[in-house]
């Protein structure tokens, strides 16, 4: 049986209240681990779970941000010299995100490679991925999601649809509140990972608690809310979701 852990649940800027970004991993039943997301905090909630970067086999980004990808420098160094046996994990994103992964993202911290230059291939095995990737015998089907735009074009991000033990899965990602772009998403998945911002002021770049609260009861009563701001949280369970993730929960 596979087993779905939240390393952490918190937002961007999670600090001092207990919890760290919101990063999953997913093991197999033959301890096969796939990180999905890797924050700059990702040696310590790892850590603090008992594990480290050589027990990660693969990895999926769901976009640029600090607190999804910025932990990747500690993961390609810590596989690259670490002690032990060198690997490089495997790497999946969107081709959009892959594109920029390195030169946006990782070149300034990891170009230098001993006595030679590198690039993404000297730390890692990158699988661009179009519409979907098959890992361990579960396929993951990237989702679009709308999370910040110029008004021209959306910043590539993308959350996951895959089945795990006959249920159907989907863990959206970071996105604003889309729930015409989302119902089929919605409706197909029999469990929801939600991103939710719970700040008094909306940012417009999440979706916040309020908004949710307006959902389809049937579609609130799968829904588990992530990725959420620290303090005091609103009652998710008597407003029909499942909750609000805990730092360390798992699903079977």
């Amino acid at each position: 049986m596979a087993e779905l852990r939240f390393l952490g649940s918190g937002s961007a800027f999670t600090l001092g209240d207990g919890n760290w970004q919101s990063n999953l991993l997913l093991t197999t039943n033959d301890n096969r681990r796939l990180l999905i997301d890797c924050g700059t905090d990702i040696r310590f909630s790892l850590g603090e779970q008992g594990l480290g970067a050589a027990d990660l086999n693969a990895v999926y980004i769901s976009h640029l941000h600090a607190d999804h990808c910025g932990g990747l420098e500690w993961l390609g160094f810590s596989t690259a010299f670490g002690p032990g046996v060198k690997k490089r994990p495997r790497l999946f994103a969107a081709t959009g995100v892959m594109a920029g992964l390195w030169d946006h993202a990782l070149k300034g911290g990891m170009e230098w490679f001993g006595d030679r230059t590198a690039d993404l291939t000297s730390y890692f095995d990158p699988v661009a991925v179009e519409a979907a990737f098959s890992w361990e015998g579960t396929v993951f089907r990237l989702v679009p999601a709308h999370h910040l735009s110029d008004g021209q074009r959306w910043m590539p991000c993308f959350g996951l649809a895959f089945a795990l033990g006959g249920r159907k899965v989907l863990f959206t990602a970071d996105s604003q509140f889309a729930p015409e772009r989302l119902a089929p998403y919605y409706h197909d998945a029999d469990l929801i990972f939600q991103d939710c911002e719970t700040e008094a002021a909306p940012s417009g770049v999440h979706a916040h608690y309020r908004d949710l609260c307006g959902l389809p009861a049937d579609i609130r009563a799968k829904m588990w809310l992530y990725h959420t701001q620290g303090g005091p949280h609103p009652d998710a369970a008597a407003a029909g979701f499942k909750g609000f993730v805990a730092k360390g929960q798992r699903f079977d």
